[in-house]
């Protein structure tokens, strides 16, 4: 399987943060928010991810993360997404990329606590997506499920009024259809392709599946929500979960930058 981290938008919420500077790269607690969902997708097995950026940044993300992991087999590559789109676009951009095979989506600005080992290793066809109780579902896609047979009842983005507090994450797992299935949905009144819409394609084929998770989750795409993934991170020693190889990485970077500053005050 490959990866997809979608870390385009322009992040008003957190703005001005934001202003100079894209969320993805902003820290959550000792490193850029980029490398938790990284992290998300090697621990998982994936070795090929590709990274969606805006136009501005993408300079950024190259200079961060280009060569950084290749010496440990794990591929980076970049596409820019000119103007966002809806989520779905994601898998449009990737479509080359994927070449027909089965994709994980992770969002730029989510951090799990939660393995996906198991998720993505056992995954076949359709789609299968995460569930998890939040105290805030309107900022969320949110799933109600039968209270007896857990069977998904329902889908919906971001309503006034959710059916449950089952939120939808920034994760989600698509077979070869995905592009296809992307490129055949309608905007929205917003103007976007919603990623509600794919899930309802793939429940609309009987091939959706839906899973709860109960590790810590952060949608760190508000500064209170950001304050918060750092101080869980740093309480929850979230540094001893990163794969190793990311680990390696970020020290071998690390070391290089301060020989090259060096150089520079010479």
């Amino acid at each position: 399987m490959k990866g997809i981290i979608l870390a385009g938008g322009t992040g008003t919420r957190l703005l001005p943060l934001t202003a100079v500077l894209t969320k993805q790269l902003l820290p959550v607690y000792d490193r850029p928010m980029i490398f938790y969902p990284l992290n998300t997708l090697v621990k998982a097995g994936i070795k090929d991810v590709l990274i969606i950026v805006a136009p501005d940044y993408s300079g950024s993300f190259l200079n961060l993360l280009g060569s950084m992991l290749r010496p440990y087999g794990i591929n980076i590559s970049f596409v820019v997404q000119k103007e966002p789109r809806g989520l779905p676009d994601a898998f449009i951009l990737a479509e080359d990329f994927l070449d027909g095979e089965a994709g994980a989506l992770v969002l730029g600005d989510n951090i799990f606590e939660d393995d996906f080992v198991e998720a993505i290793g056992t995954f076949k066809e359709g789609g299968r997506i995460f569930a998890r109780e939040v105290p805030d579902p309107e900022r969320f896609g949110v799933v109600e499920f039968d209270s007896m047979t857990g069977k998904v009842l329902s889908i919906e983005e971001k309503p006034t009024q959710p059916k449950s507090k089952f939120a939808i994450p920034g994760m989600y797992i698509f077979d070869g259809q995905a592009p296809q299935i992307a490129k055949s949905l309608t905007p929205s009144k917003r103007g976007e392709i919603e990623i509600v819409d794919m899930h309802r394609a793939y429940l609309n084929q009987g091939k959706l599946d839906v899973r709860v998770i109960n590790g810590g989750y952060f949608d760190a795409g508000t500064p209170d929500a950001l304050l918060e993934a750092s101080n869980y991170v740093k309480a929850h020693d979230f540094k001893s979960r990163f794969h190793p190889d990311i680990e390696k990485a970020i020290a071998e970077f690390n070391t290089e930058f301060k020989r090259l500053v060096s150089l520079r005050t010479k």
